[in-house]
């Protein structure tokens, strides 16, 4: 059996590093992509107030349900598959699984669309009890086919083992020129009709840059196209039903707040949601790194290598999100008023939306572990039993409890569904997301803590919020750097000074 060149790291480590050096750009243009994300929903609520926050969420809550309905689950199908070929050195698979990809994914959204352009009164009417809903629900269903477009090329994107065109294009230059857009109808006068204009055209200009960067990646044709619809459909239709039923769980409780209580309501409930995605948004930026890596690993049984960058992705999604996870859980209120006075009132659902979400993060990429292992229908059926979950909750609690009632049955479920599935990935694949990392983050975690509650207590009113935020901040990295790094961490600080790029099989490590 050939060795490995004396400079040749091992796999585990070459993974790790190129894990990181992708984690680290999706993790640079997503900071950009929620910062803009913050700013429209910060000019919304001074601009709008409430109602019309909530308008706005609503319209975009039916977008992005119908949006994974039109991908078809085809998006995480590319990633897997041309990941997968790639490994295998099947040039003519790969641009058969992009044009099966896209052509499928194309006509399902301009269906889609339909549909809710005819349905739009209906809904507007009946639905929501929210006339003004139906030119917003238009906007949206012009918006579904680029849309789909948009995340089904990056999807593909990514199975080059490549994060430049999903990070810059679906991180940077769209969520830039829809902030940019957004902010200019709002001073115009445009309310949240002229908002969901401003999407649209951002992510018209998105699906264009997206389509051109996989059609880069695919260069001249080298091999006829190879069609094998079955695998590719086999596995999308159980990634599709997972992805509706996820995506259901993140939208569930807007839409249904939206049918029980006035859009006032469903307004202050989405500032809480936005400030807690904001909070993890690391995951999204790390996972994108380590999915088509669990593909390839996986199909070439490195065990041991994926173990590693399992642990590794957990722990830095962990150890990056836990300050905002302790500042919100501290200074919900203050954080809240930013956005208006009449926002305040969100504090208690923030703080419970924030406590489900950290056990998401706690929990690390099990159910990417499960997706792009090729369990997808192990994964789709976790998230079909957590939707229903979700909805019979909310039914239930949202008449008692109000916006509450709702923020407690999402965090309930979506902690119950990372739990299930640690345990699966440890029953399936032998492997726990938990590695040495985590014991020093909770430890810096419960100081920052500390430090944070006694500066609530002590500061005046007018400094509490950025003297918290500074005391977690703080505490948090001085306790990091006292305990010491991770033995990935310093890998990846030593490659990342280096200028060094991971070796790895039949692709770029980013």
């Amino acid at each position: 059996m050939r060795g490995r060149p004396p400079d040749e790291p091992p796999e585990a480590e070459r993974e790790v590093v190129g894990m990181a050096r992708g984690g680290t750009l999706n993790l640079a243009a997503a900071v950009v992509s929620n910062l803009c994300l913050l700013g429209i929903t910060a000019a919304l609520g001074l601009r709008l107030g409430p109602a019309g926050v909530g308008i706005y969420w609503q319209a975009y809550a039916l977008l992005s349900l119908l949006g994974l309905l039109s991908l078809g689950g085809f998006g995480t199908a590319m990633t897997r598959y041309i990941a997968v070929h790639r490994a295998d050195g099947d040039p003519g698979a790969v641009r058969g699984t992009v044009r099966t990809g896209l052509a499928l994914t194309l006509s399902l959204s301009t269906a889609a669309g339909a549909s809710l352009w005819l349905g739009a009164p209906w809904l507007a009417r009946v639905g929501f009890e929210e006339p003004t809903l139906v030119d917003l629900l238009r906007l949206a269903a012009l918006t579904l086919p680029a849309l789909a477009l948009l995340d089904a090329s990056l999807g593909a994107t990514k199975g080059f083992k490549t994060m430049r065109p999903y990070a810059l294009i679906g991180f940077v230059v769209e969520p830039l020129l829809r902030l940019g857009l957004t902010v200019a109808a709002l001073l115009a006068g445009g309310g949240a009709r002229g908002a969901m204009a401003a999407l649209l055209a951002s992510t018209c200009v998105g699906a264009a840059l997206a389509a051109a960067s996989l059609r880069r990646l695919l260069g001249a044709p080298s091999a006829p196209p190879v069609y094998r619809p079955r695998e590719l459909f086999g596995f999308s239709m159980f990634s599709w039903l997972a992805a509706v039923a996820s995506t259901g769980l993140t939208w569930a409780d807007t839409i249904l707040l939206g049918v029980f209580l006035p859009s006032s309501q469903v307004g202050v409930y989405n500032v809480a949601t936005r400030l807690v995605v904001l909070a993890s948004f690391v995951m999204m930026p790390i996972n994108s790194a380590f999915g088509p890596r669990i593909a390839d690993l996986h199909h070439r049984g490195r065990t041991e290598a994926l173990r590693r960058a399992y642990a590794a992705a957990t722990g830095w999604i962990v150890r990056l999100s836990l300050p905002a996870f302790i500042v919100l859980g501290l200074f919900a209120t203050e954080v809240l008023r930013l956005f208006g006075a009449e926002f305040a009132v969100g504090a208690v659902v923030t703080v419970t939306l924030a406590a489900g979400k950290l056990v998401d993060a706690g929990t690390g990429p099990c159910a990417l572990m499960l997706n792009m292992s090729g369990r997808p229908a192990l994964n789709m059926a976790d998230n079909i039993a957590v939707l229903v979950l979700n909805v019979a909750l909310n039914l239930w609690l949202i008449p008692r409890f109000g916006i509450v009632g709702s923020a407690a049955a999402w965090a309930a479920a979506l902690a119950l569904v990372n739990v299930l599935r640690v345990l699966q990935v440890r029953a399936t694949m032998g492997m726990l997301p938990f590695g040495a990392g985590l014991g020093p983050a909770v430890g810096a975690g419960a100081a920052a803590l500390l430090a944070g509650a006694a500066v609530r207590a002590l500061a005046p009113a007018e400094l509490v919020l950025p003297a918290g935020v500074a005391a977690v901040a703080v505490t948090y990295v001085a306790v990091t750097l006292a305990v010491g790094l991770s033995a990935e961490d310093r890998l990846v600080i030593a490659s990342l000074r280096s200028g060094r790029r991971p070796l790895s099989r039949g692709a770029p490590g980013t």
